[in-house]
């Protein structure tokens, strides 16, 4: 059953892509190339794409300056989020939320289940919000990506799905920012 609404009209989302790996360059980043094809297919924009080591302070200069540009609206980020002594994704990723997406973790690792059983306990996958920007963080694997690609953010980066959606919010998520009215 589709829960999209074909009467109104799509609108893409400017989506930077971030690969943290210390091993990895573009040529062979297929997490990222998997992302890349997936949102730029279902009519998405490519604002950015970069990648950045396993680094917490990298990761975190490399998102508040995606945050900072108006033209990037969703971060996604693939590896780092595992449990071993280089995975610091999801650290770097709370040190700048401003809301947390508590959600979106608990749903990749019921998604990912069906797919991978139990080892899906491993993944530290998280979302949040800060500066009006959307980022999500999915471990570093092709299906981690696929699976939340396909199964999450393809429906709520999409403005017609329904009830409701991530791509709808977008024009509020900085309502706190405005200036009290007097």
């Amino acid at each position: 059953m589709s829960r999209i609404d074909e009467t109104k009209p799509f609108h893409p989302v400017n989506i930077a892509v971030l690969t943290v790996s210390d091993s990895r360059g573009l040529a062979d980043d297929k997490s990222g190339d998997l992302l890349v094809e997936r949102l730029t297919g279902a009519g998405h924009k490519l604002a950015d794409r970069q990648i950045v080591t396993d680094d917490q302070d990298r990761i975190v200069a490399r998102l508040r300056a995606w945050i900072a540009d108006p033209q990037i609206e969703v971060v996604i980020a693939t590896g780092g989020t595992g449990v071993t002594g280089r995975d610091v994704t999801p650290e770097a990723f709370h040190q700048v939320y401003e809301k947390e997406i508590a959600g979106f973790g608990e749903v990749f690792r019921m998604i990912s289940y069906k797919f991978i059983g139990t080892s899906t306990i491993q993944s530290r996958a998280t979302a949040g919000v800060a500066g009006g920007t959307y980022l999500f963080a999915l471990p570093g694997s092709p299906g981690a990506c696929r699976d939340g690609w396909d199964h999450i953010l393809k429906d709520q980066l999409d403005i017609r799905h329904r009830p409701c959606n991530f791509a709808e919010l977008l024009p509020r998520l900085r309502e706190h920012e405005q200036p009290a009215a007097e």
